[in-house]
């Protein structure tokens, strides 16, 4: 079957997991690599300072072969080829929209697929990461929604998104390997070498799935993409997206220190119950409440709400009001992203008007409250926001009634 857009001309430099006993060593942390190293059966002292090699190369130079590892010795490569290998996600297949947003639909060594996107702007590229394959939840507006929790991506699956797409963009630095003493400052922003206008500058997760519902694999993976010795992307550079689980909004922000993002897409319990499910269990006011206290927002790092825009159901002047007066009455350092519907097939919400989506703007804006609104990027391709959705399942209108039940029975 066709598939529609563009097919992406870039070549990927995918490393398929391959079959065998050897252990990836994506995802795990320095001293797991070491750990793994000891029981293959290296001496203490050996596994140190072999683990500490091996993370460079793998998070700072983007190598997936050991015999490009050239200060490991060279009798030393062929024992760890057989024991260990630097995998990547099979690329099923990659995409680039007219407006050069590109998607990939990845595959796991299971075979479980999952999808992700990255979006170039003129002064930043965004790469939007899943932490699912399907989702536990059911909002209704959107695509991945639609699909049952398969299972979630572990840390080196999660991480292995950022690997690939900077294979993909070509942006693994080239000549001598930095290391921490080459630092003068403590710029986080600025990582451990320079690299001639880096093009995957933010991390989003927002893509398949809910982080807070696989809350240590990614916390493990952004841990290791903030790492200072290898990615070195600043926490400031990173988003999570959460539905509201709130229960562990105060840990993600302890533990991981990452901006947050909330889809809110509400004002009210009726229509938030219709829209996004969880609400049932975890309300507005318990939502608000655990943004108000989440560790490290203030002015200089907003809290996100994400808020979509649907005729007819939630984008009229009152709405907005009351979204003001939400965000004044529990004092959030907010700013609100207005996101345009993206349809899909299936979908039983439509657009607002563009006239409608900028009274709504021009009302949160008029009270001192941010609030961009966003452009739709890959629609033709289907990677615009609330569209992601793995192609390997397409169920009925009748069993998507019943995912939704059996989700809504879940959260009780």
């Amino acid at each position: 079957m066709q598939i529609p857009g563009h097919i992406d001309p870039v070549t990927t430099g995918t490393v398929p997991l391959r079959s065998g006993n050897r252990v990836d060593l994506v995802g795990l942390t320095r001293e797991g690599i070491r750990a793994a190293l000891e029981e293959a059966g290296l001496d203490a002292k050996a596994a140190k300072l072999r683990s500490k090699q091996i993370w460079h190369w793998i998070y700072h130079r983007g190598v997936t072969e050991f015999d490009a590892m050239t200060d490991i010795a060279k009798a030393m490569r062929p024992w760890l080829t057989e024991r260990f290998i630097v995998g990547r996600p099979t690329v099923v297949t990659a995409q680039v929209s007219t407006d050069g947003t590109r998607k990939w639909l990845l595959a796991a060594a299971d075979g479980q697929e999952y999808e992700m996107v990255f979006i170039p702007d003129a002064d930043r590229g965004t790469l939007c990461v899943s932490s699912q394959v399907g989702c536990t939840l059911n909002c209704r507006f959107c695509h991945t929604g639609t699909m049952r929790l398969v299972r979630n991506l572990t840390a080196g699956e999660i991480v292995g998104q950022v690997l690939l797409a900077r294979d993909a963009l070509g942006e693994w630095p080239k000549g001598t390997m930095a290391s921490s003493a080459d630092i003068d400052d403590e710029d986080d922003d600025a990582g451990h070498y320079t690299a001639d206008g880096r093009m995957l500058t933010n991390i989003v997760m927002m893509g398949m799935g809910e982080p807070l519902y696989n809350f240590d694999e990614v916390k493990g993976a952004l841990k290791i993409v903030m790492d200072g010795d290898g990615l070195a992307l600043s926490k400031r550079r990173i988003t999570l997206s959460t539905s509201g689980v709130v229960p562990m909004m105060a840990r993600a922000g302890e533990e991981i220190g990452v901006n947050l993002a909330v889809s809110l897409h509400a004002v009210n319990k009726e229509i938030r119950d219709e829209i996004v499910p969880l609400n049932r269990k975890y309300g507005i006011e318990e939502l608000l409440a655990a943004c108000a206290a989440y560790p490290g927002a203030n002015n200089a790092r907003r809290i996100t709400f994400e808020y979509v825009m649907l005729k007819d159901k939630n984008d009229s002047d009152a709405d907005a009001r009351e979204l003001v007066r939400l965000i004044k009455q529990y004092r959030l350092p907010a700013k609100v992203n207005l996101i345009p519907f993206n349809p899909w097939p299936g979908a039983i919400y439509e657009c607002s008007s563009p006239e409608r989506v900028r009274a709504f703007s021009n009302i949160i804006f008029e009270s001192g409250i941010s609030a961009p609104i966003r452009t739709p990027r890959g629609r033709d391709i289907m990677a615009a926001c609330g569209q992601l959705k793995s192609a390997a399942t397409k169920p009925s209108r009748a069993e998507l009634d019943r995912i939704a039940e059996e989700k809504q029975a879940a959260l009780g």
